[in-house]
Formats: C-alpha cells, structure tokens, sequence
C-alpha cells in the first residue's frame, strides 16, 4: 500500500482568517464547492469537513446552542460539538474525523487532509476485450450476487434460505432453483460482513455439509466475521481473512481487494472486484465506504438501496411515535436515501449501476405491523431517479435469475443479450416461507434449565460486561403480540453498578423499557448472540425517557458482546452446589434431627 500524504484543500488568506468569528464557521471552497467547518477558540483552531459522519448529510447551526459551538445534521438533527469534534447527540457516539490546521506565516491558514493514496490504484492494469459470456453476472436474491469471470464463479454473500436476524427477515424473492448447487460449485465466495441477511447460517450449512473448503473471503474486521463459527457447530475449513486496502490475486486476470466502511469499520466492507482491468464496484450495506473515497468511472456499481433495516422507529412506542409520525419519519428517510444513492452515482459516473441487496420482508404473521409500517423503497425509483440525472449511466433492475453480460453491455447497452431476465417460468416473489422449523428452534431455548434459575439474570449481564453508564433498562418477556407473559421474567438492571434493584433508583437517570419476545431473548441469552437479532430483527419493543439514542449502549450489546457465549455449564454447576449447600446438614446432630423429622412425616 503506498503511504499516508497530505493534501491542502482550503486555503484562506489572512483578511479572510481575521473576519472569522469566535465558534462555528462555514467555509466553502471556491474551486470544489466542497464545505467546511472552521471552529474558532481565540488563536486556535479546529476544522473537519462539513459532512457528518453518520450517513453523510449537512451540517448547519444548530439555533438553539447559544454558545456557538453545536452543529446540526440536516439528515438526521445528530449534533456535533465542534469545539471537541465529538457528536453530542446521540452521545457517546462518533467523533468527527479533523483536518489539519496550518497557520501561514503571513496570517493565514491552510486545511490538510491526511490520507492513503486511492489504493485500487496501485499496479493499475488497462482493460482488456472481453468477449461475449466471458463475464456474466447472475442475480440470485437479496445481496447475492453471482460473478463468472472467465473460467472463475466469485459469489457474493450467500443467503439463500432460512430467515435473517431471528425470525424477522425473510427472502422476499425466491431464490433460482439451482442457488444452491452454484454455491457449493463457486470457486470464491466473499461475504461482506456478520449480520445475518449476508452471513447466513441456514445457508452455509448446506455448504459444509456438501462442499465445506469453498475458498471464502471476509475482511479484517476488529469483530470477526465468523466469530460464531465455532458454536454454530457448521464445519468450514477455508475461510481467509484479508487486509483492507490491498489487491488479492487470484490468477492472471483476476484480483479483488476489500475495503472498510468509514462508519463502521468494526464491522462493515465493500469490494472492488477486477477483471482484465474491468472493475465491478460492490458496496453492500456500507454507510461511508472506504470513508467516501471509491473509484470512479467502474464498469459496474451495486449497492443496497431500500432502507428499512433498522428497528428505528417501527418497534418505538410511547410519547411522539404514533403510526402518523413513523410513516412521516419513514417516507421522508426513504426519500433521503434515494437521493443520497442517486447523487453518489452520479458522481462516480459507474458506466452501469445496479441497486439491489435490500429485498428481505417481514413475512411472519405475527410481525404484519411491522410489514405494514415499514415501507422500502424501490429498486425501480432509484433507477428512475438516477436517470434523471444523467443519462451515462446505464442502470439494471435485477430479478432473480437474470443475467448481465457486461461484455455486451460496454458495447452496446441495447443489445437484447446483454440483459437478459429469469426464464418465463421462473418463480420471482416467494410465497411460502418454512416458519415453523425456524421459530421451533427459537422457542426450544425456552425450556432450557438455565431459566429455571433468577440468578441467570446477573450471570448473563456480568457475562456482557456492560456497567459505569447511567441508565435504567427494563426488560420484560413477552408473547408474540409483546403481551407480558405470567411466568416470564421482568426485571430491572442498573448499568450505572451493573445492580438489579427492584425498583428504579431515586437519582436522576436514564431509562429504557425493552418488550422481548420470549423465544428469541431466551435464544439469544442461551448463545450469546448478539442483539441485533432482537433490534433488527423486530422482535422487541421499544420506550424510553428521555427520548435520547445510547449510542454506548446499543453499540457493546450489537457488537461488542464477548467473542464466547457465557459459561452456563459452571452457572449451572453453581446452582446445583448452592443448592447442595442449602439442603446438606452441618453437623450431625443437625442430620439426626433431619432424619427423625422424615420418619415423623
């Protein structure tokens, strides 16, 4: 990888550094139009682009921050205290990513940028002809992507069936008949990262069952990929992990390289994939990929685009979140992030973009509110809207089955072969969907000899190693419709002393009431999986007060849980000798008197 350098990309002239004011300032560069914040604190200086780091919107002032400190997104109302960089709503979130400040000699200052050099630039290759079926992209369902690239088939995050994020998501498209066997034959498989909808665990254990050294890709996420393997019990015995920003070889023609999401680099990737000099451009889910810094001009582009991934506010409850809020709340978002993916390919100039890893549906009967509620957008628009905004960009609106020839398609984008859609008689929108073997695994976890036990409750939560932070969470078990079930636990967790008090505390603090259904917490606790199987996946229900996001804590229980599920065979252990303990007598005067009092019952 070549190394970090600088870049000046504001320059202001002393007359112009003198009339900035104490606090926030916007500055925008005459040449880019690009926006930036300079804060002012006597002779000192902080500065960052004019971009927030959630999702990319624009910051203004925020009017109700008299001290001239708190930007405001225009996106999403996250607010940044830009005499520290760090966002102060939500709390305990980001911070703002700084630019360097360079004060002139002759009074004026200069704004650096340090970063790597574009690194899918290294050892740059010229494209080379290809011919006709020599690389041919097939679209199998959500996120999954086929790629044959001459005598190669690279396939992309394989969820192929089964449900995503507990029993929340369900394919909305019925996958080729033939999914399956492309998947165990695939030369390469990269998935980009852990959440389930991308990771399928359903799906890769007909790969280990069948084909289990598939070579498969995962970048080098600080939380693993696959740091559920070894308790999934699904036997995979080939999986690479690769440095971001870095070709991998394959063969003469072919490389790929993985880069990080700048939001979340724990976590989220993205991929460049080249042949013969031909790149294809994959985004997956990433929020800022690679910072914001992708190639232009790919052959090929392809990213989500539906939204709708979040239990934010669909699972929200009380206070503002009636049904007219969250409709209000949920077409304005969709609308953002369609003109968000709209003005990014515009602006990468792909010569053939393609939305798609955003078809899942909330299928189960139990969750038609949230089915209801959670309107996505569609593929369809987004194209559309794209091609309002220029017409170089050829754009695909995949179904499953369907078959981009991109040789033919750099050629000539009207040739009837270059796309051609599923067999006639393919099925595309599924209309059955195996619900109950599914939930039946979930609920098995019900019965487990752990919850026999009200100790599990600090056991579990000392286990997750979340504490120090003022907040009262309540977590109630529920049936399917989020009524409290008569034998279920509810109960209380101070994180402030990680204690479990009976009632909430008399100082000032945080809290969260959290509706669990009752099969899929259990499973979680029981597995020590991550809670994005209830947050994503829908299956809990949310009020809080004050109406704040906890950033901190959201982020350890989604993804910072310990690597290794708790140990409920010592816990187990503990229970029995506890109670030994209680049952055995001390001395044998105390034995003699147990004794006499059997033989009298």
């Amino acid at each position: 990888m070549d190394r970090q350098r600088s870049q000046v990309i504001l320059t202001l002239n002393a007359e112009v550094v003198d009339s900035l004011k104490e606090g926030v300032n916007f500055k925008k560069n005459p040449v880019d139009g690009k926006c930036y914040i300079i804060y002012k604190s006597g002779d000192e200086f902080k500065a960052c682009r004019n971009q927030c780091k959630h999702q990319g919107g624009l910051f203004v002032r925020d009017v109700e921050d008299l001290a001239g400190r708190i930007v405001r997104c225009t996106k999403h109302n996250w607010k940044l205290n830009a005499s520290t960089m760090k966002y102060v709503n939500p709390p305990d979130s980001f911070s703002q990513d700084e630019l360097e400040v360079e004060v002139l000699d002759d009074g004026g200052l200069q704004l650096v940028e340090l970063s790597p050099s574009d690194p899918w630039l290294a050892d740059p290759r010229q494209p080379l002809e290809l011919q006709e079926g020599e690389v041919q992209v097939t679209y199998m369902t959500h996120a999954c992507m086929e790629l044959q690239l001459g005598p190669r088939r690279f396939m992309f995050d394989p969820w192929l069936q089964g449900p995503a994020f507990a029993r929340g998501w369900w394919l909305l498209h019925e996958p080729p008949g033939d999914s399956l066997d492309r998947m165990c034959a695939a030369d390469l498989i990269y998935i980009s990262h852990m959440h389930s909808d991308h990771l399928s665990y359903p799906t890769l254990r007909v790969l280990a069952e069948r084909r289990p050294d598939v070579p498969i890709y995962v970048g080098d996420t600080s939380r693993a990929v696959f740091w559920y393997l070894e308790q999934s019990q699904i036997k995979l015995t080939n999986i690479n992990v690769v440095p971001f920003g870095v070709w991998k070889y394959v063969d003469e023609h072919l490389r790929f390289m993985i880069l990080m999401d700048g939001v979340h680099p724990e976590m989220d990737t993205c991929i460049i994939v080249e042949y013969k000099g031909h790149m294809i451009l994959n985004t997956v889910d990433c929020t800022r990929p690679n910072g914001g810094r992708l190639p232009e001009n790919v052959d090929l582009m392809m990213s989500d685009f539906a939204g709708g991934a979040s239990g934010f506010p669909v699972t929200f409850s009380g206070g503002k979140y009636s049904d007219s809020w969250k409709a209000n709340f949920i077409r304005n978002e969709r609308k953002k992030l369609l003109n968000y993916k709209a003005q990014l390919v515009k602006t990468l100039r792909p010569r053939i973009y393609c939305p798609f890893a955003g078809y899942f549906v909330e299928a189960h009967p139990s969750d038609r509110y949230i089915r209801k509620t959670n309107i996505k957008n569609h593929a369809e628009d987004l194209n559309a809207l794209i091609n309002t905004l220029t017409s170089d960009v050829v754009t695909w609106t995949p179904q499953p089955g369907s078959v981009l020839d991109l040789g033919l398609a750099l050629t000539d984008p009207t040739n009837s072969k270059a796309i051609v859609g599923p067999p006639s008689c393919a099925k595309i929108y599924k209309d059955n969907w195996d619900f109950d073997l599914y939930v039946e695994e979930l609920s098995s976890a019900i019965s487990s000899e752990i919850f026999k036990h009200p100790s599990w409750i600090q056991f579990y939560y000392t286990w997750a190693g979340f504490q120090n932070y003022n907040l009262v969470v309540r977590v109630i078990e529920t049936d399917d419709d989020f009524e409290a079930i008569a034998d279920g636990y509810d109960y209380l967790v101070d994180f402030l002393d990680l204690s479990f008090p009976s009632e909430r505390p008399d100082r000032e603090h945080s809290y969260l009431e959290i509706k669990n259904r009752i099969g899929v917490m259990r499973y979680v606790v029981l597995h020590g999986r991550l809670w994005d199987d209830l947050y994503i996946g829908f299956q809990n229900r949310i009020s809080r007060d004050p109406d704040v996001y906890h950033h901190r804590f959201w982020n350890h229980f989604q993804i910072e849980l310990p690597l290794i599920r708790a140990n409920w065979e010592q816990f187990l252990q503990q229970q029995e000798e506890e109670q030994e303990a209680v049952q055995k007598p001390e001395t044998p005067q105390q034995e003699q008197k147990f004794w006499s009092f059997c033989v009298v019952l």
